[in-house]
């Protein structure tokens, strides 16, 4: 048996203001832009993993009113998961992050526990690290 990660959400306030994060900024190429309902689904995806996408959605996107509301509470808050991507360059990816107009976190540095990372948090306020491939 294999098994491997498909989609992984990602939770927005808007798929359209976080595009030229995860596009421009990250280099992500859209495969699937989806409306329905009032809402919208972009899902993004790298060359390097064809198989593994994101999906950037609103908070009541196939949500109940009630969940959406909680989870657009934990976005305003700051405190959804993490999102940790891989690169073999981090200077050149925290570059393209800065000249699209990211707002820096931490600039690359040497981790204790070993990568060398950055950080930025999305125009929607999720915190995104950046690590380099040992």
């Amino acid at each position: 048996m294999t098994i491997s990660l498909q989609y992984c959400q990602i939770t927005v306030n808007d798929p359209e203001e976080s595009l030229p994060f995860y596009r421009d900024g990250l280099g992500l190429e859209v495969r699937n832009d989806v409306s329905g309902n009032g809402f919208r689904w972009v899902t993004l995806g790298s060359g390097a993993e064809p198989a593994a996408e994101i999906v950037l959605s609103a908070p009541h996107a196939g949500r109940s009113q009630a969940d959406g509301d909680i989870l657009q509470e934990l976005l305003v808050k700051g405190v959804l998961p993490i999102i940790v991507f891989r690169t073999d360059n981090l200077d050149a990816a925290f570059e393209k992050l800065v000249a699209a107009g990211a707002e820096v976190l931490q600039e690359p540095m040497e981790q204790q526990w070993g990568p060398r990372d950055c950080a930025f948090r999305d125009p929607s306020g999720n915190t995104v690290r950046i690590t380099q491939n040992a």
